[in-house]
């Protein structure tokens, strides 16, 4: 993996990033597939099967728009707020027999901590699943933590990350996100971050201020300090 020098981009010599804010499911932890699951449970006690390219569709989406689609895609007889209920209790379900953490989350977290970096966990799943995941990953991992029913809005717009920067009082364009969706991708581009991708279920591409790697294992406190446009204009410090 190539990283590069540090650089002190930020208000008072900083080092960029300012914070790091991080998508949950897919980027954090392997429950992508837990929530296709839940939700394909769910739509088959309702008398429907889903199929496989509702998955792309979904992906990362906020509880209001994955149950719309899926709704108006089989035709089932229930409303967006009884189903979001069922979805999330089958998902909470299938948590509480053990998840796993994505390859390379639990050292780029520790790393993060022991750094002192301020960190905002920033998820599109409600609060109570926010919550649990949290605390299996360490409430200590993260400054604060924000929810998809914490606000008006989730994403893809950009309100989740300007609320993580707001609280954590530094500006967006200061902050690095990390994620793994296009929904994602899009709220955290639309609020300013400098964005990282680690593709879960869909394909996506590098381009302005978005860098794309295949997991975790190849993003450390260097790495993303060499997003900024001062490290890159130096040499590279090389493999680690």
């Amino acid at each position: 993996m190539t990283t590069f020098l540090p650089t002190t981009d930020g208000p008072g010599g900083t080092p960029a990033p300012r914070a790091v804010l991080l998508d949950m499911d897919g980027t954090l932890v392997d429950t992508e597939n837990l929530w296709w699951d839940a939700e394909v449970a769910v739509f088959a006690g309702l008398g429907h099967a889903l199929a496989d390219h509702h998955r792309a569709v979904v992906s990362g989406g906020p509880m209001g728009r994955v149950g719309r689609h899926l709704i108006e895609a089989t035709g089932a007889a229930i409303t967006l707020e009884e189903l979001g209920p069922l979805i999330n209790a089958a998902f909470l379900t299938r948590l509480g027999d053990g998840f796993e953490l994505m390859p390379g989350a639990r050292r780029l977290l520790d790393e993060l901590t022991g750094q002192g970096v301020p960190t905002a966990l920033v998820s599109a799943s409600d609060r109570a699943v926010v919550d649990v995941v949290s605390t299996v990953l360490g409430r200590e991992s993260f400054t604060l933590t924000v929810a998809g029913n914490d606000l008006r809005r989730n994403k893809p717009h950009p309100d989740p990350y300007l609320a993580a920067a707001r609280g954590l009082g530094v500006a967006p364009e200061e902050c690095v996100a990390v994620e793994d969706t296009l929904t994602g991708v899009a709220a955290a581009e639309a609020a300013g971050c400098q964005v990282v991708v680690v593709p879960s279920v869909v394909p996506i591409p590098p381009a302005h201020r978005r860098s794309v790697v295949a997991s975790l294992t190849e993003v450390d406190l260097r790495y993303l300090r060499g997003l900024w446009p001062a490290a890159r204009a130096g040499e590279p410090a090389g493999p680690l």
